[in-house]
């Protein structure tokens, strides 16, 4: 089985931003209008931002569009940061292959402001415990007063029988499905089969890797454990959102 770098460069980072079903610019705007939402920007000075588990930068553009500076996109994909770099133009963004469990050994020249973990990367970490090694890490980052917003997708509600296949997107040319295997309360491991129409017929590419299980009531648990003050916690669509301040 993959870690979940080894999934992301052996199969979903070539897929990654297709799998959205629109442009990478639509879903930078999406981003965008999302975060004023929830982080209430009217109120929250501009300085350092932190995006961690960027993948291809949707959250870090629209960051940099809402006057963050610099934006530090943290990742453990070379592909997908190669993804951000190619749409950033003259934004001021910076970015560093690291895992998030590594968070500790990035070097700031200032605390930042705002930090987002948003997407499924949370449950990508390896245990409860990590997570909460790495809440410790990014409260560390932050400035006083600074914010800390994550979505990820929870688990602990375990979908039984055919439910557990799931279709991600489908065009002409590609068909990307997911299977879910609940291994026990902790973990689920999630297989991804991409199949290719190329000119002699079509083609599988397979992988495997683990997510966590994190209910929102636990993550938020963790986040005060750390030291946060949670401000929000809500579901967005088919994600938990919580959004947190450092006091």
């Amino acid at each position: 089985m993959s870690t979940a770098a080894e999934h992301y460069k052996n199969l979903l980072a070539n897929h990654y931003v297709w799998m959205f079903g629109v442009s990478f610019e639509e879903k930078v705007a999406e981003q965008k209008k999302l975060l004023e939402h929830i982080l209430q920007l009217s109120n929250v000075p501009r300085g350092i931002a932190l995006d961690l588990g960027s993948g291809p930068g949707f959250q870090t553009l629209a960051l940099a569009e809402l006057g963050f500076s610099p934006v530090i996109a943290v990742d453990s994909s070379a592909e997908l940061l190669a993804v951000l770099r190619a749409h950033a133009g003259s934004y001021p963004v910076e970015t560093r292959i690291l895992e998030l469990a590594s968070l500790d050994s990035i070097e700031l020249t200032a605390s930042a402001i705002v930090a987002v973990c948003m997407g499924d990367t949370l449950t990508h970490l390896s245990s409860k415990e990590e997570v909460e090694s790495f809440f410790v890490a990014v409260f560390r980052k932050l400035a006083p007063g600074g914010i800390f917003a994550l979505t990820y997708r929870d688990l602990t509600h375990e979908l039984t029988g055919v439910n557990r296949f799931l279709l991600i997107r489908s065009d002409d040319h590609k068909i990307l499905t997911c299977f879910l295997e609940y291994e026990n309360e902790q973990t689920v491991v999630v297989h991804d089969l991409l199949y290719k129409r190329e000119e002699d017929g079509w083609t599988l590419e397979k992988s495997s890797y683990r997510k966590l299980r994190l209910s929102s009531d636990w993550t938020a648990s963790a986040l005060r454990k750390a030291n946060f003050v949670i401000q929000t916690q809500e579901s967005i669509g088919r994600l938990s959102l919580i959004v947190a301040r450092k006091t």
